[in-house]
């Protein structure tokens, strides 16, 4: 109890404030060991899978591309990382008892965090369909989904605190960083193309 203190304190305060929107309603019903050993198991396959398809990818020898250039070798290296740090919670979730006949079951998501969910769902949907590739440069496509984001999701703490249009503002901000630093990590440095 000594070693975990520090969790279980944060895990308290969360269930004692639950955020303004009443989103973040009990972390501690939703994450369990069982849960995070499930979790797990699907990340160590995600990350299996993207390091197979990267290591699949063409190499482009025939074009002389240099060793720390080819295609696939950063995803395969983040497909490795996934496996890596999935393992680390699956064990942790083991040593935890996710696998014991009494292991705590994980409750069901509250309406307001499942109006969350499809709500960043939506959000994602619409950049990956509508916004990238249809004209607009990748840059300001990032920019707008990341400003959108952000507003969204923190509009019911900003309204409460009289913020709304400081929020906007921030997210614009924000948004225009991340779009523009983005494209230029991708592009100049791993010489991705964006549209």
């Amino acid at each position: 109890m000594a070693r975990h203190g520090g969790v279980i304190k944060r895990m308290q305060s969360s269930k004692e404030n639950p955020g303004l929107d009443g989103a973040a309603h009990s972390a501690g019903s939703l994450i369990t060991p069982r849960s995070d050993f499930i979790a797990a198991l699907g990340w160590i396959a995600f990350g299996i899978a993207v390091a197979i398809g990267s290591w699949q990818m063409d190499r482009l020898e025939n074009q002389d591309v240099a060793p720390y250039a080819v295609p696939g070798l950063l995803p395969f290296f983040l497909g490795l990382a996934i496996v890596f740090f999935s393992t680390l919670m699956l064990a942790r979730a083991w040593r935890q008892g996710a696998l014991a006949k009494d292991a705590i079951q994980a409750a069901g998501m509250s309406m307001a965090e499942r109006k969350r969910f499809l709500i960043v769902l939506s959000l994602c949907l619409t950049f990956g369909i509508v916004l990238v590739g249809h004209g607009l440069p990748f840059w300001l496509a990032g920019a707008i989904f990341v400003s959108a984001t952000i507003s969204v999701l923190q509009y019911p703490q900003r309204r409460a605190a009289n913020q709304v249009v400081r929020g906007i503002a921030l997210s614009i901000v924000i948004g225009l960083c991340a779009g523009f630093g983005v494209t230029l990590v991708f592009q100049e440095f791993f010489l991705v193309r964006f549209p």
